[in-house]
């Protein structure tokens, strides 16, 4: 029950730390202190005030300033604290010799989501490592979710619902990924308009090739020179396609899993959070990406992470014996 409290405060930090990071780096601050784990080696950027006011007057309008090294740092000292919370949690498991693989998987998790952050920082926000530091941030969420819902006995569902369940898990966990690829590249205004892209369903303009190459520094392709249009257009409306497979998938889990009345709770809270993120996805295209509405996009692709692992650890397949015969056709109904 203590490590069950632990876990629940590592998770309540990780759904604030994930959707912090998104606005840190929307809002340019990713080299806010363009070193690591400090700022200009000093613990804080009002310790680092002078090194950052040198930066601004050698280039006032570049990635260094003073409210950019605050969000950046913010985001590290919670971030730390997440990892001291899910420390605590490993040696809580081992001393009670209690879920000691979870929380060791947690804690390597978390370390080396530290590693992507420091990475992000020194290698000059390269798109791969970026979008991994997100994915990275998403599956720690996801862990930890998992980690809070499971043990209990779960609702009985047939073994093909389960396997729909990770199939559509898996397609948002893709989904999410392909979001960080179109923001790590500033594609998410390369369509103009909706449900067309630049007046076309299908753009003849895409170009996958170079679209998705992954070590190349920030905004480039292979060669060094910036992403055409056509290139961002491919990026933009993969992510689109992605939305249109993650709905038809959630979609079918939500209709064939309606039959379950134990499941209908969690089916309509994935409903309503899925529904609010198309909403927002549709919005910071037709508004021209507000931070606001971009954050909040962010924030929802992890509400949706987080409801589709509860919903997968809230089941458990049938028993065989169960599986056939009148009495699952009755528990079915």
């Amino acid at each position: 029950m203590q490590a069950r409290r632990v876990l629940w405060l590592a998770l309540a930090l990780a759904l604030i730390v994930v959707p912090l990071g998104a606005y840190v780096r929307l809002s340019d601050a990713g080299l806010g202190c363009p070193d690591w784990p400090g700022c200009y080696g000093k613990p804080t950027p009002l310790a680092a005030a002078a090194e950052i006011a040198r930066a601004m007057a050698l280039d006032p309008d570049g990635p260094v300033s003073h409210a950019k090294a605050w969000k950046e740092m913010i985001h590290r000292y919670l971030a730390a604290g997440l990892g001291f919370v899910i420390l605590c949690a490993t040696l809580l498991a081992f001393a009670t010799r209690r879920d000691r693989l979870p929380a060791s998987v947690l804690l390597a998790l978390v370390v080396f989501q530290g590693l992507l952050g420091m990475w992000t920082v020194t290698l000059l926000l390269k798109p791969a490592i970026v979008t991994a530091h997100l994915v990275g941030g998403m599956a720690l969420v996801a862990a930890l979710a998992w980690c809070v819902s499971r043990g209990d006995d779960g609702v009985a569902v047939a073994p093909w619902y389960r396997r729909l369940l990770v199939l559509a898990l898996a397609a948002v966990g893709a989904q999410i990924a392909l979001g960080g690829w179109v923001s790590t590249h500033y594609a998410a205004l390369a369509c103009q308009g909706f449900p067309s892209c630049n007046g076309e369903l299908v753009p003849a303009s895409m170009r996958f090739d170079g679209a998705f190459h992954g070590l190349r520094g920030f905004g480039e392709p292979a060669g060094g020179v910036p992403l055409e249009i056509g290139q961002l257009v491919a990026i933009h409306w993969a992510h689109r396609l992605g939305a249109v497979l993650v709905s038809l998938a959630l979609s079918i889990v939500v209709v064939l899993g309606w039959r379950w009345p134990a499941l209908r709770a969690r089916l309509a809270a994935l409903t309503l959070v899925w529904a609010v993120q198309v909403g927002l996805g549709v919005a910071n295209v037709l508004l021209q990406l507000p931070l606001p509405l971009a954050v909040a996009h962010n924030a929802g692709a992890m509400l949706l992470l987080l409801l589709s692992v509860h919903l997968l650890a809230a089941t458990r397949s049938v028993p065989a014996s169960v599986r056939f015969g009148w009495k699952w056709k009755r528990e079915a109904i």
